[in-house]
Parts: C-alpha cells; sequence; structure tokens
C-alpha cells in the first residue's frame, strides 16, 4: 500500500526566474542548482495584465480576477466614486486550496501566504502576516496562541511593515539587505520549527525577502538601470544577489530536515526586473483627451472636497515625498480601518466619461463611468460604449514616448475578452498594457536620473510626470517551478504553465479536487 503523500510548498514571493536559473547555473545558488539538477522544473506565466495585484488570489483559488474580483489591495467600492483597501469579506469570497484540502480531511500548515486572511475553519495552523511584503491585517494565526509562541522563538520579522523608503543611503541599503537576509534565516528556523511539531500533509511557506529585495534593490545588479552605480555595486556587492543566496541557503535548511519522501515544490508566480510603466500619466492623458475631468470641489457623490478640506489637500500635495508618505499613510488608516470609508477618486462623475483604477505601475486599468452600473454613469452600455471604446483605444495607441519613439502602450485589453466569471463586474473595463521597454530612474536616487516620464500624440501634445515613487525593480509576469518527490520525473518541462494551474495539481498531488476552477491539472505534478 502507497504511503500516504506530503507535500511542501515553498514559494519565494517574486523571485526573478532568469536570475534564479543563471546563478544556481554559476554555482551561486547551490540548493536551487540541486533541486533544478534532481528535479522536475517547469515555467509559468500569472494572469494577464493584472499579474501585481491578481497572482496570489489567482494562484491560491485556481481561478482567473473574474473568478475571485481581486485585482489590486484597493479597489472601487461598488456604487460609489471610491476606492477601499482589501477587506476578510473579498479575501473570503472563494476558497483558497488548503480549505479545500483542509474540508477533505487533510491536515494543513499555511504560512504566510500574501494577501489572505485567516481561514474560519482549517485543520492545521494558519499563519498570517509574521513578514510578508502586503500587509493587510498584522500578525494573525490560527490558533491564537500561536502568534506568542512565534515571537518568543524568532521574534518579529527583521524588515519593517513597508519596505518603501522615501530615500535611503548606500549604508541604509546595505542595512536593509542585511535585514532581508536575517529574516529568510529565521524564516527557515520557524519553517523548521512549525513543521516539526505539527502533524501535516500539505504546507506552504512564502519568503516575501525575494519581493522587498526586488523593489528595492534591482539598481546594485542592473547596470541598464538608470540608478546602477557601478563603483558603489564593486564597493557593497549586488545587494540582490546576497539576498537571494541567503534564500537559497534558508531552503536548504528547511529542505535538510525533511524526510526524503515528502515532495518538495518551489516556485515564483512571477517575476522581477527594471521599473518601467507610465500609469502615473494616465490620469493627466484622459483629460487631455476630453474623457475624465477632475473634481470640481463641488458637494455631490459624497467623493468631492471642498473649502477647508481642498485647502488641506492642495497644501499636502506641495510636500516633498518624505513628508507625503507617513501623512498618506495615516490618512489612509483612518479611512480604510477606522472609518470605512475608503478614499475618494477625485473626479467629475458628471463629466467624466471613464476613470482610471490602479493596477499597477506596469499596468493600469480604466473602468467605463457606465449609466446603471455607476452612481452617476453617463456613457449608455451597449453600442455607445463600444463605439466609446474603440476610439478611446486608439487614441490611447497613438501614444509615443517623446524620447525614444517607441510606442508608450502595447496593448489595449478588454477584462471581459480575458476572463469570465461571476466578478466580471468588479474589475476594470480596459487593461492598459504599457511598454517595458525603458526603465524609468526616481527622485530618491542618483540626482533624479531618467525620473522624468513623458507621453506624446498628436492628441494631447507632450506631457510629462516626474517619478518620485522610490522603487527600483518592478514586477514581470513571468514564473516557474522546480519539484522533486517520489513519482515525479526530472528534467524540464516543454512549454509555459499557467499559475492557476498549480493549486489544482497540489490537490489533485494529494488525492483531491477543487471544483469549479478554470486552472488544469498538470499532469507530470501529480505524478505516478
Amino acid at each position: 500500500m502507497r504511503p500516504p503523500r506530503k507535500l511542501l510548498v515553498l514559494a519565494l514571493d517574486a523571485a526573478e526566474p532568469r536570475l534564479l536559473r543563471e546563478w544556481a547555473a554559476e554555482g551561486r545558488l547551490p540548493h536551487f542548482a540541486e533541486l533544478l539538477r534532481s528535479g522536475l522544473s517547469g515555467d509559468t506565466e500569472s494572469v494577464e495584465a493584472l499579474y501585481i495585484g491578481a497572482t496570489w488570489p489567482s494562484f491560491i483559488t485556481g481561478r482567473n480576477p473574474a473568478g475571485h474580483g481581486l485585482y489590486w489591495t484597493e479597489q472601487l467600492l461598488p456604487g460609489t466614486y471610491r476606492t477601499q483597501r482589501w477587506r476578510g469579506a473579498e479575501l473570503g469570497r472563494v476558497r483558497p486550496v488548503w480549505e479545500v484540502l483542509s474540508e477533505a480531511g487533510r491536515r494543513v500548515a499555511v504560512l504566510d501566504v500574501p494577501l489572505t486572511g485567516l481561514s474560519p475553519r482549517l485543520h492545521g495552523i494558519q499563519v498570517v502576516e509574521w513578514g510578508v511584503h502586503d500587509a493587510l491585517f498584522g500578525l494573525r494565526t490560527r490558533p491564537r496562541g500561536l502568534a506568542r509562541r512565534i515571537l518568543r522563538r524568532v521574534g518579529a520579522h527583521p524588515v519593517p511593515r513597508w519596505c518603501d523608503a522615501p530615500r535611503r543611503s548606500p549604508q541604509q541599503y546595505a542595512a536593509f539587505a542585511g535585514q532581508l537576509i536575517r529574516g529568510a534565516a529565521a524564516r527557515a528556523e520557524l519553517t523548521r520549527d512549525l513543521l516539526a511539531t505539527h502533524e501535516w500533509d500539505f504546507a506552504i511557506q512564502v519568503f516575501s525577502e525575494a519581493h522587498c529585495a526586488g523593489h528595492q534593490l534591482w539598481h546594485y545588479h542592473d547596470p541598464g538601470h538608470p540608478a546602477y552605480d557601478p563603483g558603489l555595486t564593486a564597493t557593497s556587492g549586488d545587494l540582490l544577489l546576497s539576498v537571494y543566496r541567503a534564500l537559497d541557503d534558508a531552503i536548504g535548511r528547511v529542505l535538510a530536515g525533511l524526510d526524503p519522501a515528502v515532495t518538495i515544490v518551489v516556485l515564483t508566480l512571477h517575476g522581477m526586473a527594471h521599473f518601467a510603466g507610465a500609469s502615473a500619466l494616465l490620469p493627466e492623458i484622459l483629460s487631455r483627451l476630453g474623457v475624465l475631468a477632475a473634481s470640481t470641489g463641488q458637494a455631490g457623490q459624497g467623493d468631492s472636497v471642498a473649502g477647508s478640506a481642498g485647502i488641506l489637500r492642495r497644501g499636502y500635495r506641495a510636500l516633498p515625498a518624505r513628508m507625503r508618505v507617513p501623512l498618506y499613510q495615516l490618512r489612509q488608516a483612518i479611512n480604510q480601518r477606522w472609518l470605512g470609508r475608503g478614499s475618494p477618486l477625485g473626479l467629475d462623475p458628471a463629466r467624466s466619461h471613464c476613470f482610471p483604477l490602479a493596477c499597477g505601475p506596469t499596468c493600469a486599468g480604466i473602468r467605463l463611468n457606465l449609466a446603471g452600473r455607476e452612481p452617476a454613469g453617463i456613457v449608455e452600455p451597449g453600442e455607445a460604449a463600444e463605439r466609446f471604446m474603440e476610439k478611446l483605444t486608439a487614441e490611447l495607441l497613438d501614444l509615443v514616448n517623446p524620447g525614444t519613439g517607441d510606442p508608450l502602450i502595447l496593448r489595449v485589453l478588454r477584462s471581459t475578452e480575458l476572463w469570465d466569471g461571476p466578478y466580471q463586474n468588479l474589475l476594470p473595463d480596459l487593461l492598459v498594457e504599457w511598454n517595458l521597454r525603458q526603465a524609468w530612474g526616481t527622485t530618491a536616487l542618483a540626482a533624479g536620473a531618467g525620473s522624468v516620464l513623458e507621453a506624446a500624440s498628436p492628441r494631447i501634445g507632450t506631457i510629462a510626470a516626474v517619478n518620485d515613487y522610490c522603487r527600483t525593480g518592478e514586477h514581470r509576469v513571468e514564473g516557474m517551478f522546480v519539484a522533486r518527490g517520489p513519482g515525479l520525473a526530472r528534467g524540464r518541462l516543454a512549454g509555459i504553465r499557467s499559475n492557476l494551474d498549480l493549486a489544482p495539481s497540489f490537490a489533485g498531488y494529494l488525492g483531491c479536487e477543487m471544483p469549479d476552477v478554470v486552472g488544469r491539472i498538470i499532469p507530470e505534478l501529480v505524478g505516478e
């Protein structure tokens, strides 16, 4: 009789697959290299366009964005012109793979999976936000007392709750890399302890250190980035590589204590490259095209700001970035957590045919101000909406980067043509995929080299904005996995699999089925 299967998933959040393979081949990541030699690997892709905000919800549920309705950590509140950060209700719409397994009697250990809340009933343990990149709730555990044990055992994660900082010196970047390295080591110790002291059939641990390192330290690695300084990298070393090596060491320590019969999957769901994309320009682009009007300051829809509030907003915008960030975080905490009312979009609905929705720097969302759907919609559904989208798409595709002459936008996609599902109506109608060829700099580094973002077309003329966002790395759609265990073949799979296929495959490996998913089982991951 075949012994019960056990599956451990170690996710390197937003690690760049090209670098993992390259550095493994060079001997810099020996544990990952051994997995590649002895296991089964494959290339993956996240969901189109929305691969920044929708990657984790899509992976854990096996559903596309229309199937779970999540595209960004701050989304439009239906029936308003306000956005609200995710709360428990949004995250609980669709069951993640570990709830399916738990209901089937499998014991689970769910450790620091990003953008998830506590599952209400679980046959096992769960840790939420001991150390993740996008923290929504703070540290929570099931059972509740597990949090105290974790803090006694390894303490709080060394990296602050928000890894973004308005400005860092070279010494502060080196110190930040050190925090990530210590965080990876502490996470390995924590993982070993929890797996050794709890019964489990399925376990997943996510290493967020790769995510923070990619955003903040990319310019230490990439010579093509405007902030790359060869002298600084020669002095301090490639700080991104140093974090990846610490993660490789952490993987080795976790695997060293495991029963050889346990099947291991190490994966990254989406990758990382230079910071690119012109989402910051989209509001002005739409305004120049005459389809978006800013708030007039008149009362209406409960979303306008007038009088003294308008004066405060203008004063806030005049502050330098290092002062705006903490004030913005305080305002968000008050509006989102205490008052539950979200943040206004700042548009005049009576004069706006559409409005932008944040989806990240590399892709921007546009939602039609549709009559019958939005509270003050002015675009009629049907043929009128179709004509509007066709015209707007053509005007957007006319945009170029005036510095290079390259197209600014590669594609304008319609979410209804990409996905189908019960939450389709929550998504942006149009998705703008920016041309990611040019790396943008930031005013936080290298005297602002490459920090001016520009767009031009015959219709709008030339517009520009200055990027003062501190990140130098941003996500890409590509991912990968490598698996090793009884019954699994060796080698590299041909073609590219969807990240939506992974959770159904994990469930299938453990003899369970995820119902109503669009992801398909990868036969090679289920094995004999």
